[in-house]
């Protein structure tokens, strides 16, 4: 494998990088590029990220010689860290961690310009993002052997320091996802004696949305968790192994099977979309949660579910809500996870557009159930499923309904009321409602006809 430095030109920071290598060089100082950069070019990808470790400075000498030739961002600057502004990099000195305390953020770090590569190479987490590059002389330095794992597309960990920062356990998850990796025997055993222990709800979350949106495999990611043992900590998904499902709809096998299926079809048509696939991809990892306190085996001799999917509601809701305080986030999951059958359910009946309209102001998007239901249908190999008759149908109804994207915007508002003689009270909110239920129903379909509807209330006989 070679390292190919002509990737870096790509990201935009070619003459950002050899600016600080010049200016750290002339300061007495030596530049090393580390850590994600070197490993994607590595593999052939484009890094976006350049950090550079800096050796040989004292930080304020090295402050003094970026100032030289770039504005800087000395946020970091405690931690011996500085962020070139303009560009993405950020520039270090090789750091002392001690633990101090409980979690990802339970450390001591002091900067130490000359500590040895070795000791300062072993804080790092796995040995691909332990791999430096001297752009200065085109020298690699592997002191872990980085490059061997990367060939071989093992994940491991660099150090017994690993242990100390339990988020790492995290990052594997996604790391696997995301890479396609396997992860070494001694990693997983590590692991499974790590606690987490003093993680924020923040970071958590950080982590699994990574798996979300950049996984490429995210069965890997949820594998790991299950093989060092990690998975206990989320109960919502630990209830699934071993939750029977009938072999002839789902031959992949039990309900944690079938949700790994699930988001490696999800992976694979995410739409790029940051937030509508955040959204799809928490509705998909929790569309079948209720299927742990409602699958029972009937008088047919079959595994059933019935009402697992409102039973899923809860047990979602608990999962979502430790991990983030998102409430948008939380909102458009839940109703996704209700629904996720009335795709098939609507279609199967042949709908009308009342219950078209009133599913999408139930889950907001139409668009995003039909996803949902979609990885939910190939989520069960070997069948193939082929295209979505049902998703097909529903979409084609819902654009043709203009509820495709959003739920039915209200045609009849308090204004309106007002106009009529309403006067704003108890009501005026029943009111409301019952217009917006006619317009679901079809009672008119713009906002004339739901005037020229409230007037024709009003000139109901009331009880």
């Amino acid at each position: 494998m070679t390292f190919r430095p002509d990737l870096v030109p790509l990201t935009g920071e070619l003459s950002a990088v050899s600016g600080v290598v010049e200016a750290v060089s002339r300061a007495g100082g030596r530049s090393l590029l580390v850590g994600g950069c070197v490993r994607d070019a590595l593999m052939g990808r484009t890094p976006k990220d350049i950090d550079i470790e800096v050796y040989g400075l004292a930080p304020h000498a090295l402050e003094k010689a970026l100032r030289t030739r770039f504005e800087i961002n000395t946020v970091g600057r405690s931690f011996g860290v500085y962020k070139i502004r303009g560009a993405d990099i950020d520039v270090s000195l090789p750091r002392r961690e001690s633990k101090r305390g409980e979690g990802h953020t339970g450390f001591l770090v002091e900067g130490d310009p000359f500590m040895p590569l070795a000791e300062a190479s072993a804080r790092r987490d796995f040995t691909v993002n332990a791999i430096y590059w001297d752009p200065a002389t085109g020298e690699l330095l592997d002191p872990h052997g980085g490059v061997l794992d990367l060939e071989a597309r093992v994940l491991r960990h660099t150090s017994a320091a690993f242990s100390e920062d339990p988020l790492r356990v995290l990052r594997a998850m996604q790391f696997l996802a995301r890479f396609e990796f396997s992860p070494a025997p001694e990693t997983v055993a590590l692991c499974s004696h790590i606690r987490p222990e003093g993680l924020s709800a923040e970071r958590v979350f950080d982590e699994w949305s990574k798996l979300l949106l950049k996984g490429v495999k995210p069965s890997s990611g949820l594998a790991f968790l299950r093989d060092c043992g990690w998975v206990r900590h989320y109960p919502e998904l630990l209830a699934l192994i071993g939750v029977e499902q009938d072999p002839e709809w789902h031959p992949e096998g039990d309900v944690w099977n079938h949700t790994l299926h699930c988001l490696d079809a999800f992976a694979h048509a995410r739409t790029g979309d940051a937030w509508e696939d955040l959204v799809v991809g928490f509705a998909v990892l929790c569309h079948d949660f209720g299927k742990a306190v409602t699958t029972r085996k009937e008088k047919d001799g079959r595994w059933h579910a019935y009402g697992h999917e409102a039973a899923g509601e809860p047990i979602a809701r608990a999962f979502l809500e430790r991990m983030t305080r998102h409430k948008d986030l939380v909102d458009s999951v839940l109703p996704l996870v209700v629904c996720h059958m009335m795709p098939l359910a609507l279609w199967r009946d042949k709908a009308g557009a009342a219950s078209i309209r009133r599913l999408a102001r139930r889950v907001g998007r139409i668009d995003r159930l039909v996803r949902v239901d979609d990885a939910d249908r190939r989520g069960r190999p070997p069948l193939d499923p082929g295209d979505s008759p049902q998703g097909a149908w529903l979409l084609a109804r819902a654009e043709e309904l203009r509820v495709k994207d959003g739920a039915p915007r209200r045609l009849v508002l308090g204004r309106h009321l007002i106009a009529l003689g309403y006067k704003p009270g108890p009501e005026f909110t029943a009111v409301l409602d019952e217009a917006y239920e006619a317009q679901l129903d079809g009672d008119f379909h713009d906002e004339a006809a739901g005037i020229a509807w409230l007037k024709e209330r009003m000139e109901r006989p009331r009880p």
